[in-house]
């Protein structure tokens, strides 16, 4: 089946048009290295000494136990959860996770319900096994709270999960206790799992984070997790999950991942060694990474709400905006992103793809680069806007 992720596809046209000469700002892609953001030293000087140990080689097919047991430690001190290495998973970053996750639940014809808009590989994926993405609405009038009613209407006796992304790509919205544990409570009356990928979890810019592995034993429960965000390991391919499942609801499902874990042998061993350091090193890089992010989320925020024809919710935490086309004489939102490539080299992602449904009509942008790019790139934008929409 054809897959389609928006945030890679569109760099196609980006470069095409940087091969014209156009002066490119990339404001596509979640990758806080591309910008003024650096992996600790400590992290690189581990990589390097694990690239060079004598102890070198294949590991563990479900994670090197170092890590296992750091993660588990890591997940108690951020929310108080008690799980052992043996509930942990180590993956070649997070899309091996899901990848791996969907083709053990999902049989042809079998539903998973996915937030909408929301990270589109949950989706791609699902599609790809044969399984229908059925989308819930997050309302963006209610800073893109979960429609908790909606996700009652929209299961069914073929719902084989139920995903929430928090903090969230794209909306980075960062979602309330109250509404989690409602989501819970639906997951456990239908004894399907409630994966909750918080990847983004220590990127906040107000409030507290509440993380689904708090919510109620009887909720069957699969957390997910990664090292590219906080940990500033982009392209390092370290990601993991844990299950938390008092009843072996899940028994099955950890069985079919595991035997997929397997059979790819392993996850990059010397990039575990630094991941594992990451969690057990000094951590004061995530407070200057929120300092920048939350300085350059207020200035975004501001600008584009200035911009006519364009709105956005406020950030509250990972590095997104999802504003909305208010003013919109383009057929679609596809149109609307190739067109202030062609014209203005600003690259965005078209909304649609993020959900067709819950999506459209919006783009996605990033919060990452520093306030002078930001600058530049929503001056053109705010050209952009006047010349067709204004």
């Amino acid at each position: 089946m054809g897959m389609d992720y928006a945030i890679r596809e569109i760099t196609v046209p980006a470069a095409a048009a940087a091969a014209r000469g156009t002066k490119l700002y990339n404001l596509n892609i979640g990758d806080p290295n591309k910008w003024d953001f650096e992996t600790p030293e400590y992290f690189k000087a581990t990589l390097r000494e694990a690239v060079d140990s004598t102890d070198n080689g294949y590991g563990d097919s479900q994670g090197n136990i170092g890590l296992r047991k750091a993660i588990a430690d890591r997940e108690f001190e951020k929310h108080g959860v008690h799980i052992t290495a043996d509930d942990v998973y180590v993956t070649s970053g997070l899309s091996e996770c899901i990848n791996v996750m969907m083709a053990t639940l999902v049989e042809p014809g079998d539903e998973v319900l996915v937030p909408g808009p929301g990270y589109p590989s949950y989706s791609q994926y699902i599609k790809f096994y044969g399984g229908k993405a059925v989308p819930y609405r997050q309302i963006e009038d209610e800073d893109w709270r979960p429609d908790v009613d909606m996700i009652r209407k929209r299961i069914s006796s073929r719902t084989k999960a139920l995903i929430v992304i928090n903090p969230n790509n794209p909306t980075s919205a960062v979602f309330d206790e109250k509404t989690l544990r409602e989501m819970g409570d639906i997951a456990a009356e239908h004894n399907i799992p409630l994966i909750s990928d918080e990847i983004y979890d220590k990127l906040l810019f107000s409030g507290r984070f509440f993380s689904s592995s708090r919510l109620s034993p009887d909720v069957p429960k699969i957390i997910m997790n990664g090292f590219s965000k906080v940990n500033l390991m982009p392209g390092w391919r370290e990601g993991y999950c844990y299950f938390m499942d008092r009843d072996g609801v899940l028994d099955d499902v950890r069985e079919g991942m595991m035997r997929q874990f397997r059979i790819r042998i392993c996850a990059n061993v010397p990039c575990q060694e630094a991941a594992r350091v990451s969690l057990q090193g000094p951590q004061g890089y995530i407070a200057e990474m929120n300092r920048k992010l939350k300085e350059r989320a207020d200035f975004t925020h501001k600008r584009i709400n200035e911009i006519p024809g364009l709105s956005t919710n406020r950030a509250k935490g990972a590095f997104y905006m999802f504003p909305k086309i208010e003013n919109n004489p383009w057929k679609t939102d596809k149109e609307f992103a190739l067109n202030l490539i062609d014209e203005e080299g600003v690259v965005v992602v078209n909304g649609s793809g993020f959900c067709e449904e819950f999506g459209a009509g919006h783009f996605r942008t990033i919060l990452l680069p520093p306030m002078d790019v930001l600058k530049e790139a929503y001056d053109k934008l705010d050209k952009f806007m006047i010349r067709h929409a204004g």
